[in-house]
């Protein structure tokens, strides 16, 4: 009859739909699409954002995260040459506390964060805080990253065209990236403690 003819096709329609790419994810590709070009996106992975934190296309968004990775990889890239120059024995003369304590009695790696005392760990906090809150501005219209609106002066050595800008900024990129990969695996492997025989070249060893 014409009911169960008209039932069997809408089952049919509703199949069909069910297989159709949907609105949503096209034009979530489509929006993604927009940050293939971005510096950074480049071979062997391209634009890669496998959590899909922007796949909504927002710039705003975008830009933000970019500048949180910009800094997270600076901070990175300090922290390996610190690890680095620590391990090595070579340290800042001096005390770090009015108790007598010196930089040379820290030691290196995750020891030497918990052997800083109070007061010399809240200095730091403050310092980083100070930085963060009044120090390091964004230079409003810019690219992410660019902290000429600091406080203090702050620019770009040697870059005097947009071309060698971009040059920079994208080594930038590649080398915060590596060195937050390297801070990881040097935190995990001075707590498994072998760095000394992942790192035989440094002079303490």
């Amino acid at each position: 009859n014409i009911i169960m003819k008209t039932a069997a096709f809408a089952s049919l329609i509703a199949g069909a739909a069910a297989f159709a790419p949907s609105k949503s994810s096209s034009r979530s590709s489509a929006l993604q699409m927009s940050f293939e070009n971005e510096l950074g996106a480049q071979p062997p992975l391209g634009f890669f954002d496998p959590l899909g934190l922007v796949a909504d296309g927002d710039q705003e968004k975008f830009d933000r995260l970019r500048g949180v990775e910009i800094k997270h990889g600076r901070i990175c890239m300090l922290g390996v040459v610190g690890y680095l120059v620590n391990k090595a024995g070579i340290y800042l003369p001096g005390d770090i506390s009015t108790d007598g304590t010196k930089f040379s009695d820290l030691g290196s790696g995750w020891d030497a964060s918990f052997a800083v005392p109070v007061p010399g760990a809240l200095q730091v906090l403050a310092f980083c805080g100070a930085l963060e809150l009044v120090g390091w501005k964004q230079a409003e219209g810019s690219f992410p990253g660019d902290f000429s609106a600091s406080s203090f002066p702050v620019g770009w050595v040697g870059a005097d065209d947009p071309e060698t800008q971009e040059d920079y900024r994208a080594k930038e990129l590649n080398q915060g990236r590596a060195a937050q990969m390297g801070m990881l695996a040097l935190m995990v492997h001075d707590k498994l403690g072998n760095v000394d025989d992942l790192l035989p070249w440094l002079p303490s060893n």
